[in-house]
Parts: C-alpha cells; sequence; structure tokens
C-alpha cells in the first residue's frame, strides 16, 4: 500500500518570503547562511575586516586589560553584582583596564566599580535586537555586528580574566578562552571564576573529565576559583607581574603618520 500523504497544515513558506527574510536578516546572520555568491562573499569579508581594523585602532591605547564576563540579568541589587562592582574597583587600583561586554549586569557592575576608583572602563557590545545595550559606566566602547571578531577584542587586549556567573554566552567565552590556552594559542594567562556555588556543578563536570582522562589536571588546577574579589585581583596581578612581566611603564603613543594625533580621538574614543 502507498505510503499517505499528509498535507502540511500552513502553506510552505514562498521564495519571496524567504528573500524578504533575508534582506531583514543582522549581518552575521546572513554570513551564516551557508554559501553565497561570491560576490556577497567577497563584501562579507571585507565588513569583517573593516570591523577587525576598527577594533584594533580603537582599542590599541587602552592599556593591559583584564576581561571581565558575565550574565546581563542581574540588577544592581544581586550578591554577584556586588561582587562584580568591587572586582572593578580593585583591578582599576591595581592599575588595569576593566573591559566587559558592556552590556547590562555583571558587565555594567563591574565597568561602575572601575569607573568609581577612577580607573579606565572599556566596553565591546554586540548589536542584540534586545537584552544588549551600553552601560553608563564606560569611558569607551565599540559596537560589534560579529560574534566573533567581539570576543577576539576580548581576548587580544587582556592579560586575566574573571569569569562571573552567566549563561550561554558567558560558558562560550569562557570556554573559548581556556581552549586557546590549552591549544596554546594565547599565553597561560590566569582565568578566574567568581560564584563558587553557581560554578560547582561546572566544577565537578571538570573534574569527570579530568577522570576521565578528555583534559588534563593542569587545565583545571590553574583555575582561581574564589568569592573573594581581592584574593582573585591579588592572584591576577600576581601574575602578571611575575609570570608575564607586566609593568606599570609608558603606554604606547598614537602616532601622526596614522593619523592618530588628529582630533585627539584616542582619549575620548566614543563613537
Amino acid at each position: 500500500m502507498a505510503d499517505k500523504i499528509i498535507e502540511p497544515s500552513e502553506p510552505m513558506l514562498s521564495g519571496e518570503w524567504k528573500r524578504n527574510a533575508g534582506l531583514a536578516a543582522p549581518a552575521e546572520t546572513k554570513f551564516l547562511r551557508g554559501p553565497q555568491p561570491r560576490k556577497r562573499d567577497f563584501w562579507q569579508a571585507v565588513r569583517i575586516f573593516r570591523e577587525l581594523v576598527y577594533g584594533f585602532r580603537k582599542l590599541h591605547f587602552v592599556g593591559p586589560c583584564v576581561t571581565v564576563f558575565g550574565s546581563a540579568r542581574f540588577d544592581e541589587h544581586h550578591r554577584y553584582y556586588h561582587q562584580a562592582r568591587e572586582v572593578g574597583k580593585l583591578l582599576a587600583k591595581s592599575g588595569f583596564t576593566t573591559m566587559t561586554g558592556g552590556g547590562p549586569g555583571i558587565m555594567e557592575a563591574a565597568n561602575r566599580g572601575a569607573k568609581e576608583a577612577g580607573g579606565p572602563s572599556i566596553g565591546c557590545n554586540i548589536v542584540l535586537p534586545k537584552e544588549q545595550h551600553q552601560n553608563p559606566y564606560l569611558d569607551s566602547w565599540i559596537d560589534f555586528e560579529y560574534f566573533f571578531v567581539r570576543k577576539l577584542m576580548l581576548v587580544k587586549y587582556s592579560y586575566a580574566f574573571v569569569v562571573c556567573p552567566g549563561g550561554f554566552g558567558t560558558l562560550d567565552e569562557l570556554f573559548e578562552v581556556a581552549t586557546l590556552i590549552q591549544t596554546g594559542k594565547v599565553e597561560n594567562f590566569p582565568v578566574a571564576l567568581m560564584g563558587t556555588d553557581y560554578w560547582k556543578p561546572l566544577l565537578d563536570q571538570l573534574k569527570l573529565m579530568v577522570d576521565e582522562k578528555t583534559i588534563d589536571p593542569l587545565d583545571l588546577s590553574q583555575l582561581i576559583v574564589s568569592d573573594d574579589p581581592g584574593e582573585v585581583v591579588s592572584g591576577i596581578t600576581d601574575t602578571a607581574m611575575k609570570r608575564f612581566g607586566l609593568t606599570y611603564g609608558p603606554q604606547a603613543k598614537p602616532r601622526w603618520w596614522l593619523c592618530e594625533r588628529f582630533g585627539r580621538w584616542w582619549k575620548g574614543l566614543r563613537r
């Protein structure tokens, strides 16, 4: 007996609908749709390159950074917000630039702490239809369309990473950094987890991975796990000074032949 044909309850999507949806899609969505006409792929590559160069130029003078990752969904009354705010203060007092994803929640808290302590406060913001917007405690920020470009900037300029409680995005950032360190693509910079109760299930999973030999014991033992902002920042500062020779020497200077002195834009980096 022939198979029964089940009619769809709704009409199939038309080619016109797909074209209209494609026009409305964000740049990164279009980029990740699969093979495109060669001309379109070329111009996508140009846009990505332009975003990379723009990020490099804007962040060239920010000084040694520590990037703080965490959820955008905690308000200023939450204990994790208070932890991140204190971390930002102590990072500023230790001579670091505090860098975050530039949004609300944990990111806002770290930028706020740095700003209150008189330290530089930088944001690498991602353009999203909801949830993400620049927080008011930034000295400077950059808006990125591409997640992978933004993540590159958050890693490239940092000597350490503080990971506060967060969701998928925070886990993505944590494991990207861990993978880059494990594979030797970046130096063995300090990675600190704050919120010991929040991260306990993840740490149990990592211990299981050590037992199953999918990661090495060294990969796990190098993590700083603490709820004490002072302990975290002290560990970061000590490692940056002793292992990587970071000093409080002069920062990079702008070059006239790159038009970096024009308008002194490097001091007020807002768009």
